[in-house]
């Protein structure tokens, strides 16, 4: 393919094996699933509409600055996300900030994990968390002790909110600690978030070693981490990625699947659609055999993130690299100086809905602006600020969900994405392992694909 698509790199375009593969959507799940089959010698193409790598999380150039299209952060436990950052050239030792668990909800709310082995460093923590009553530390360590002793697993799905009920869970523990992390982890508010996802994370962040509960904090932006590093990986290994060259059209052949870009049209002998369910959506409508998975990725709901950048003068820091605040706009604060080395760049995350949506960008940047003032002294005007609202940041992760899976009706198309079946919310490594168990089913069984 060449023309009106960017080649971003090529490699030695022989055939090593029968299988010749695109994959639609240069996000994490696409890129990872090209570096899984890249990495065994299969021919990749990967076509990307936007003009660079990432999807969701992707970087974002503004006024000479690099940042994000919204300020995710990675959990130690994310082993498979990791293990591909490494494999590309990256070192998660130098690329992120890594920080034990800590919640902190600026003069509300305390918890800071010590360095013992899990599970005792999250007893300790909830044992010892400040703004909380004694009763309501030991409710909470109770809780995960139960969690543990029926292996994170529930007999039935439930609401976020009817587990907390369950088990005694009273407002002011759920609000300064359950209501943050439940937001945090799966984008979806406690009354509609699935409670057995919620004790899926829980499980691994918490369970296992105590590393795995590490929050970290990328030191360079979302393109940069992994995606662009893929490419060049690919491209190393004889695949080819497109950029600002979307697919328009599928189309099942006999022996293969065609695709048609702007440019023309190219067959290739499997597809994995890694793009965003409503773009996957529109791809597969007019195939008359995928009409039950296109009414599941349709049933889908949606859940926003609103990132607020603001840059300060190089003076103004925050106390943590990273803090909440307790019932504000602001749910998490980062301080991008201490980060990234980017002074006075201040960075508010608001997840999931809420009457933030009412306002204007302006408005919403105002009451940012009114908070670090109350909250830090903050007295000086930012010299600007930008909002990014992605509205369908993630699928909206309900109890019961049915989420479709990698393998399609059609055996030589697949999906892969976030959103598609798995034990995680809508994550990087909920992301990557969708792409590398399309990348592995491709592998395992060519013959009868």
């Amino acid at each position: 393919m060449s023309g009106c698509c960017s080649v971003q790199d090529t490699g030695d375009n022989r055939e090593k094996h029968t299988l010749n593969i695109a994959i639609i959507g240069g996000g994490y799940a696409g890129m990872a699933a090209a570096v899984a089959l890249a990495d065994r010698g299969i021919p990749v193409s990967v076509f990307e509409s936007a003009r660079q790598l990432g999807g969701r999380a992707r970087g974002v150039a503004y006024r000479d600055m690099q940042l994000d299209n919204g300020q995710h952060l990675l959990l130690g436990c994310y082993r498979q996300t990791l293990r591909m950052i490494e494999k590309v050239g990256g070192n998660p030792e130098k690329d992120f900030l890594r920080l034990p668990l800590q919640l902190d909800l600026h003069g509300e709310f305390s918890l800071k994990a010590p360095r013992l082995p899990a599970p005792l460093h999250l007893l300790v923590a909830l044992l010892t968390a400040q703004g909380l009553t004694f009763g309501e530390r030991l409710n909470a360590a109770r809780f995960m002790l139960a969690l543990r002793r029926m292996n994170f697993r529930l007999p039935g799905d439930m609401t976020v909110t009817e587990l907390l009920a369950q088990y005694g869970q009273d407002a002011d523990l759920t609000m300064k600690l359950w209501e943050p992390l439940c937001i945090a982890a799966l984008n979806t508010p406690i009354h509609k978030a699935s409670a057995q996802v919620l004790l899926n994370v829980l499980r691994d962040a918490l369970n296992k070693t105590r590393a795995d509960s590490d929050m970290l904090l990328p030191r360079i932006d979302f393109t940069a981490l992994f995606p662009q590093r893929a490419a060049d990986y690919v491209g190393q290994h004889g695949g080819k990625v497109h950029i600002g060259c979307g697919v328009e059209t599928l189309r099942p052949l006999e022996d293969g699947i065609e695709i048609a870009t702007a440019q023309g049209i190219t067959q290739f002998s499997h597809v994995i659609c890694a793009t965003p369910p409503v773009i996957a959506s529109k791809l597969l409508r007019p195939i008359a055999e995928l009409a039950e998975t296109v009414a599941q990725i349709d049933s889908l709901e949606y859940q926003p993130i609103y990132t607020v950048y603001l840059q300060y003068h190089a003076h103004v820091t925050l106390p943590n690299p990273m803090l909440g605040l307790h019932q504000r706009y602001s749910q998490w604060l980062f301080d991008k100086g201490r980060i990234a080395g980017q002074h006075g760049l201040l960075a508010a995350v608001i997840s999931a809905e809420g009457i933030h949506q009412e306002l204007s960008q302006e408005e919403l940047a105002q009451h940012v602006i009114a908070e670090l003032r109350e909250e830090f002294g903050v007295a000086e005007q930012p010299r600007w600020y930008r909002v990014i609202a992605e509205k369908r940041a993630t699928f909206c992760c309900s109890p019961n969900l049915q989420r479709p899976v990698q393998q399609t009706p059609l055996p030589r198309l697949l999906l892969a994405g976030d959103y598609t079946a798995g034990d995680y919310p809508a994550t990087l490594e909920g992301a990557v392992m969708s792409g590398l168990k399309c990348a592995d089913a491709l592998v395992l069984q060519p013959g009868k694909k």
